[in-house]
């Protein structure tokens, strides 16, 4: 089983920021594209963000398009969610994914290693 560490999560403002850290082996980090998601009370899980093994190509749902950042630092088997101008609709429980490909990709099935998840609440 891969692990995957996540952290950063919190109680934040309407309007304000978080970033979201997960770390992994190195071995994980390697050859695989990673992706976060994120689920709400009694809805189903969705994709926010992903990103390449390289880094160049990143995808994001439209609901995060433009307010939220991936990346990832090889350096240190890495990959973040910076999230700003947070809304209320962004509560939920954020879970980093990792997927054995090069490639990113918007659909859970296609992760094969998941972490377990950090509390992100937009409240005022």
């Amino acid at each position: 089983q891969v692990q995957l560490v996540e952290s950063g999560g919190g109680l934040v403002q309407p309007g304000g920021s978080l970033r979201l850290s997960c770390v992994t082996s190195r071995r994980t980090f390697t050859g695989y594209a990673m992706g976060w998601f994120r689920q709400a009370p009694g809805k189903e899980r969705e994709f926010a963000a992903s990103i390449s093994w390289s880094g160049t190509i990143t995808y994001y749902s439209d609901s995060v398009k433009g307010r939220f950042t991936i990346s990832r630092d090889h350096a240190k088997n890495t990959v973040y969610l910076q999230m700003n101008s947070l809304k209320i609709e962004d509560t939920a429980v954020y879970y980093c994914a990792a997927r054995k490909d090069y490639t990113p990709s918007r659909e859970v099935s296609d992760y094969d290693s998941w972490g377990q998840g950090t509390q992100v609440t937009v409240s005022s």
